[in-house]
């Protein structure tokens, strides 16, 4: 993170950097956002094409991190890509407004590099990549509270809340979060085993395709994550992202594993030890990440139509709560107004509603029964 702050100071006039901060009974948290323009003016233009990056939601997993760092130091052209030239580089990331969270997970960060290495939860236990609210709470046969803790309730974790505000008001249209512990390119769904029926996925499945055969050496796993993983994941950030965000694409890339690792050695597992395979992990994968800053405006524009579409329905009353009280403006320039309600309190307030609505309407029933019940007895007793 030093690295990431000292490399923004020294360009101002692509870089920017800002810390969201949030708190939720007792627990602090705060996420850094680079965001990356020409010009800082330019930052907030919603007419250019936008992708949001996130990495280190897991803390077990640095490499993502470090190849956040990587793709940082290409934008700001002190590293360029083998084979890309700077005027190529340019004319690409013109179109483009880009925010990376180079560490979600900052309190499990802390965690692992005091030496818990198996970490993936947040600094109280919860798995921010099971705390968003796409089915929910679900578990399956294998269910692990170690490494899948959902929470208490969707967002009840200061990341996911923030993670949530950052995806409405930038309004991307590309979504990618990075993990590591195997090589893979999954788009949705992690919570059932299928991928969704549309024209967008078929756009998404193609730009997969590209670049499992342009960057992964037709090593990488392509599919949805839950039938690929073997598993099912439930209440999932891309899962969210492009069902109730309305992402037009949203990914889950695996940028390294190693399966001959021991379960014990996750710091082997879910991060390369040798610097070959280091720097081949991040010159592979940042080269990814910019073939999507090129290709990806083309395979989104052929989905218009079906997400104009999309955006004339009716928002539910679920979407609305789980939004949050600001207006935006769609990537077609129509205005939705949602609102941002502390999940957990409306959950409160409802149920004590619910309550004392059934205990009211107890109290008149009885009532009632009592007026009918005392004509009948003085009936009998005449």
């Amino acid at each position: 993170m030093k690295e990431i702050k000292a490399l923004v100071h020294r360009h101002p006039d692509k870089l920017t950097i800002e810390t969201m901060e949030a708190r939720n009974k007792g627990y602090f948290a705060e996420i850094p956002v680079v965001t990356y323009c020409h010009g800082r003016n330019k930052v907030n233009d919603m007419s250019k094409f936008r992708i949001l990056l996130s990495f280190g939601q897991h803390g077990r997993e640095l490499i993502t991190t470090e190849l956040a760092l990587r793709i940082l130091l290409i934008l700001s052209e002190e590293q360029l890509l083998p084979h890309m030239d700077r005027a190529s580089l340019s004319n690409t990331l013109d179109k483009l407004v880009i925010k990376v969270v180079p560490m979600e997970n900052l309190n499990g960060r802390r965690l692992v590099e005091d030496g818990d290495l198996c970490e993936r939860r947040n600094g109280r236990g919860v798995d921010l990549n099971r705390n968003w609210s796409v089915d929910w709470g679900k578990k399956e046969k294998d269910y692990n509270p170690y490494e899948e803790n959902p929470g208490f309730a969707p967002f009840s974790e200061p990341e996911t809340q923030m993670m949530r505000k950052l995806a409405l008001t930038f309004d991307p249209h590309i979504w990618v979060n990075v993990h590591s512990g195997m090589e893979a390119l999954f788009m949705p769904y992690d919570h059932k085993n299928t991928t969704p029926d549309s024209q967008i996925a078929q756009q998404m499945k193609l730009l997969l395709e590209e670049l499992n055969t342009l960057h992964c050496h037709q090593r990488c796993m392509i599919g949805s994550g839950g039938g690929s993983v073997g598993y099912l994941a439930h209440g999932t950030a891309t899962d969210f992202m492009f069902d109730k965000a309305r992402i037009p694409m949203a990914f889950t890339f695996e940028i390294y594993g190693y399966e001959a690792a021991s379960p014990k050695d996750c710091f082997r597992m879910f991060n390369p030890t040798d610097p070959t395979t280091f720097n081949r992990v991040l010159g592979d994968w940042s080269a990814a990440f910019f073939t999507i800053f090129k290709l990806g405006p083309e395979y989104v524009d052929k989905t218009e139509l079906r997400l104009r579409d999309n955006l004339d329905k009716l928002v539910s009353i679920d979407d609305y709560l789980e939004g949050y009280l600001i207006e935006r403006s769609s990537r077609y320039g129509k205005k939705r107004e949602v609102f941002e309600l502390g999940m957990q309190e409306m959950r409160t307030y409802f149920r004590l509603f619910l309550l004392s609505s059934v205990l009211l309407m107890f109290m008149f029933c009885s009532r009632l029964s009592k007026k009918k019940f005392r004509p009948l007895v003085s009936a009998i007793s005449l």
